[in-house]
């Protein structure tokens, strides 16, 4: 029983973290494409500028969300950090798969540059997000701090 209620709980906590993710998703291209609306540029270096503050803010509700609905845990500062520290990692992921993207995308597709980009970041949200459940699941929300009620 304890096997079969492990796996039916990750199962359970990946669908509820797809809908907080969902929200994150909306929020990560509604700022990028806020940014890029109101500075529209092909520099890299403002497109890594505006996709880190774009996944910040999407991050930063993750945090919020996730900790109350998805893994129901007391937050303490240590897994506060440690979300911190696998944001981090994500967020390298989703630069580098953006920014990938932003210089494939073009010699692939004859979208505009706007397209290409959403298509790179949709690209960068789906792979750091990936990598952002596991290193929360197994790192960061464990339940050391203490489950919710």
């Amino acid at each position: 029983m304890g096997i079969i209620y492990r796996y039916r709980k990750g199962f359970s906590q990946l669908g509820l973290y797809s809908i907080v993710g969902v929200s994150c998703a909306l929020l990560d291209i509604g700022v990028l494409n806020f940014l890029l609306y109101l500075f529209p540029t092909r520099s890299t270096f403002l497109l890594a500028l505006f996709n880190t503050l774009a996944y910040t803010s999407a991050i930063l509700n993750s945090y919020y969300w996730n900790s109350r609905f998805t893994f129901r845990v007391r937050k303490t500062r240590r897994q506060f950090a440690a979300f911190i520290g696998q944001a981090l990692i994500s967020l390298l992921i989703a630069n580098g798969v953006f920014l990938l993207g932003i210089w494939i995308f073009p010699l692939l597709f004859p979208f505009s540059d706007w397209l290409n980009t959403n298509i790179a970041k949709g690209f960068s949200m789906f792979a750091s997000s990936l990598a952002s459940f596991f290193f929360i699941k197994f790192f960061v929300f464990t339940h050391k701090g203490g489950v919710l009620k």
